[in-house]
């Protein structure tokens, strides 16, 4: 008896325990400056997400509709171009994440993205994308 109520016990507690902020991802990665962190979802067609702690230079305008957390980072869907991300989590809240080198290239679900000592340039598959670096950042 004494063990069935620690088992239900642990189970409850294991149930409880709360997820990260942000959706789940299927890969996440930052570049070695731990400046950008990205990660790749594979929900809602497959989109790509990365952050800059650094923020984005120069600063956008934030537009009336987003009343979340703005200028972190950019997002972009497998298809069409990037925008500038409007949200109120982070790929961050998953600790330490894979390191891509600078040089080294990531691809998963039609998106690619390339890290350098420069910046990091990801493209998705209708070749939109984006450069981010601590200076300056750009979609294309």
């Amino acid at each position: 008896m004494r063990r069935s109520f620690v088992f239900l016990v642990v189970a409850a507690c294991a149930a409880s325990v709360g997820t990260p902020s942000a959706p789940a991802a299927n890969d996440y990665f930052e570049t070695p400056s731990r400046n950008i962190a990205c990660g790749w979802f594979s929900d809602s067609g497959g989109y790509l997400r990365c952050e800059i702690g650094s923020l984005l230079r120069p600063l956008p305008s934030r537009p009336r509709s987003c009343d979340l957390d703005w200028g972190y980072g950019i997002s972009m869907g497998r298809t069409g171009r990037a925008r500038v991300l409007c949200a109120g989590d982070t790929v961050r809240s998953s600790g330490r994440l894979r390191i891509l080198r600078y040089g080294s290239t990531w691809r998963m679900g039609g998106f690619r993205c390339t890290s350098a000592a420069v910046g990091l340039t990801c493209k998705n598959a209708s070749a939109h994308g984006f450069f981010l670096s601590r200076e300056r950042w750009r979609i294309f």
